[in-house]
């Protein structure tokens, strides 16, 4: 297997810098539909694809769920010296994910109207949310196959393989971008469309390592286990809400700008979107560059090792997340100068207001990402899962209800530094109590 090398500081760095540029070309995808919608189509139909966002990042976590669930199970079998078994969880993970595919394609396609109001789309909206998500479920197969073999084919010891195959599916994700809605003109249809053509692209060039002689990870016939199923949905679950968590925090902070604010406030955040999108998917990024290592060396029996990975990912997250604040800051007004067009100076200063405040909080998410992906990466589900369902769900709401009660839409803006600062009182006393098992 290509799980050891030279040191295991060499190993760090060799699946986590392809992780991180994987995490940071699939985060441009979502950047990059928008920056055309914004000046291609209007700063109107950004904030529908905004508004949509949700459905997107749940696509990504569902396939993260399932194939970091099932990446967890394979490389602690591989560490075992179990290799037929490994591929056998293999082969009912991805006919899995298709089925589960297929289904949310259906439910999207027939209740389309419904989950686009429930997202928060308006009158003025209705129709952008409507055609971008309806688009993107027709390729739904596509993004959860594609983001799962991603994750897979780093287990299977070639993360590299991985950052050319979805830098390769971005740069063509560009060029479809200009081609549907610059030059075609489009519009939202054409965004969404070339992004669900470029992960088709993407899926068929996994396939070619797939069904090749390199790869541990063939398909076999398989005794279907449901308790298997059940088993890597359970180790995966926290992975997918941390995925999943930009998609509720994006609706949840929709629907308090509808609620206190004005629906044009929706671009301020949307451009903010993207930005912290990157920091938060980075973080996710270490966490799953980290996993398999630690998922190899838990299933050896190795404490020393993979708890040495875990200190050299803190120490890297810290530096990555001092590093994303300080430049957030500095290229805040550039940025939004590219999605809001120059007449609209007072939306302008309010976004790059709205830019620092939220900053604040990409100081202290990677703790919270990395050690909960640490929990997952050692089948610790329940502590993974309680990082998850705090930082993507509780404390947000939880901030967003107690900071607008206070300071009504001002407060808006620093719900996400709050809810990551009650993430990590969390984190800590979990990390704590797993230390004193340890020793104990």
């Amino acid at each position: 297997m290509k799980l050891e090398g030279k040191s295991l500081k060499h190993d760090f760095f060799r699946f986590i810098i392809p992780s991180l540029i994987a995490q940071w070309v699939y985060a441009l995808y979502t950047m990059i539909d928008g920056l055309f919608v914004a000046r291609g189509v209007s700063e109107l139909a950004l904030s529908g694809v905004n508004i949509a966002m949700p459905f997107v990042t749940l696509l990504f976590s569902v396939a993260l769920m399932f194939a970091v669930g099932s990446s967890t199970v394979i490389a602690m079998l591989l560490g075992e010296k179990k290799e037929q078994e490994a591929k056998e969880v293999f082969t009912q993970n991805l006919l899995t994910i298709i089925l589960v595919s297929i289904m949310i394609t259906v439910l999207v396609i027939w209740k389309s109207g419904e989950i686009a109001a429930f997202l928060g789309a308006t009158g003025k909206t209705a129709a952008y949310v409507r055609t971008y998500i309806t688009t993107i479920a027709c390729f739904s197969i596509f993004f959860i196959v594609s983001y799962s073999l991603e994750v897979l084919i780093k287990t299977d010891g070639y993360p590299m393989k991985a950052t050319v195959i979805v830098t390769a599916g971005a740069v063509l994700n560009c060029i479809l971008d200009y081609v549907f809605v610059m030059l075609l003109k489009k519009g939202v249809w054409g965004a969404a469309f070339a992004t669900g053509l470029s992960q088709l692209i993407v899926v068929l060039l996994y396939l070619t390592h797939f069904c090749s002689q390199k790869t541990h990870m063939k398909l076999v016939r398989f005794p279907l286990s449901a308790s298997l199923a059940w088993r890597t949905m359970k180790i995966g679950l926290s992975s997918g809400i941390t995925e999943f968590s930009a998609g509720i925090v994006i609706f949840l902070f929709n629907h308090a700008i509808l609620t206190y604010l004005n629906e044009e406030l929706i671009v301020s955040y949307t451009i903010v979107t993207y930005v912290s999108t990157i920091v938060v998917m980075s973080m996710a990024g270490i966490a799953q560059g980290i996993q398999p290592l630690v998922s190899y060396y838990y299933g050896r029996r190795q404490p020393e090792k993979y708890h040495r990975l875990l200190k050299y990912a803190l120490c890297f997250g810290a530096v990555f997340s001092i590093a994303a604040f300080v430049l957030s800051r500095i290229i805040a007004v550039p940025l939004v100068g590219l999605f809001i067009s120059p007449g609209l100076s007072e939306l302008r200063s309010t976004s790059v207001r709205v830019f620092y405040t939220v900053s604040y909080s990409f100081l202290l998410c990677g703790f919270n990402v990395i050690i909960g992906g640490f929990f997952t990466a050692i089948e610790y589900p329940r502590s993974a899962m309680a990082i998850s369902l705090g930082r993507g769900f509780l404390f947000v709401a939880l901030s967003l209800k107690l900071l607008t009660a206070l300071f009504s839409g001002n407060g808006i803006w620093w719900a996400a530094l709050l809810a990551e600062g009650l993430c990590l009182l969390l984190t800590l006393f979990l990390f704590f109590y797993y230390r004193k098992q340890c020793r104990q």
